[in-house]
C-alpha cells in the first residue's frame, strides 16, 4: 500500500508554501558563504564536464541523442544559456530572449561562454549581502505570468538545474567512454578539502 502525501499542514511545507507566494520563508535564511559554496560546487561539476567534452570528436560533440535538450551540444548549450538567462535576470530584473544553439557549431565556442558565464555570475554574487538574498526577485514570464520569488531559491534553482543537466551530458559522455567521473557533492567537499589542507 502506498503511504499518503504528507499534509501541506507540517511546518515546513507550509513554510514552503508562503514562501511560494512571496512571503518570507522565516527561520530558512541563507547566507553568501553557503551559497558560493554552492557555486563553487556547481562550476567544479561544469568543469569536470568540459574537460571530459574535450576529448570527444567534432561528430560525438554534434551527434544527437534522445535527451530532453538532445545531445552533448544541446545539453551544455542549455546549461549556459539557463545561467546566462537567470543572471541577467538578477541583474536587471528583465526576462531575455534564448540564444541559438546554432550560434556555437563547436565545442571551443560554447566552453568559452561557459567561462565568461563564469566569470559575470561569480562577479554578480560577490556583489550580494546576506540581507540581499532574502529579497525579492519579481519578473513576468511567458504569458504574462507573474512570478515573486526570494532570490536565493532562485540562487539555489540555477545550481540544482545544472546538475540535473550535467547528469544528462555525463550519461551521453559516458556512453562515448568518455565519463567526467564522480560529479558528487561529497567528491567535490573531498577534493576541496585536500586543496585546502
Amino acid at each position: 500500500m502506498r503511504r499518503s502525501a504528507v499534509s501541506i499542514s507540517t511546518p515546513i511545507l507550509e513554510t514552503l508554501r508562503l514562501s511560494a507566494q512571496g512571503d518570507t520563508m522565516k527561520g530558512m535564511n541563507m547566507n553568501t558563504e553557503n551559497i558560493h559554496l554552492m557555486y563553487e560546487y556547481n562550476y567544479w561539476a561544469s568543469g569536470k564536464i568540459l574537460a571530459a567534452a574535450a576529448k570527444v570528436t567534432e561528430e560525438q560533440f554534434l551527434a544527437p541523442a534522445e535527451f530532453p535538450y538532445g545531445g552533448l551540444r544541446g545539453t551544455l548549450f542549455h546549461i549556459v544559456d539557463g545561467e546566462r538567462l537567470w543572471r541577467v535576470l538578477f541583474e536587471t530584473n528583465t526576462v531575455v530572449e534564448e540564444w541559438k544553439e546554432e550560434d556555437f557549431p563547436t565545442f571551443k565556442s560554447l566552453e568559452e561562454k561557459f567561462h565568461q558565464e563564469e566569470d559575470a555570475l561569480r562577479a554578480y554574487l560577490n556583489s550580494l549581502t546576506d540581507e540581499d538574498l532574502e529579497g525579492h526577485l519579481r519578473y513576468t514570464v511567458e504569458g504574462g505570468i507573474q512570478r515573486d520569488r526570494i532570490l536565493w531559491h532562485c540562487l539555489y534553482h540555477v545550481v540544482n538545474h545544472g546538475s540535473q543537466h550535467r547528469s544528462e551530458a555525463a550519461a551521453i559522455l559516458t556512453s562515448f567512454n568518455a565519463s567526467p567521473g564522480d560529479l558528487d557533492f561529497t567528491v567535490f567537499l573531498n577534493e576541496l578539502g585536500k586543496r585546502n589542507g
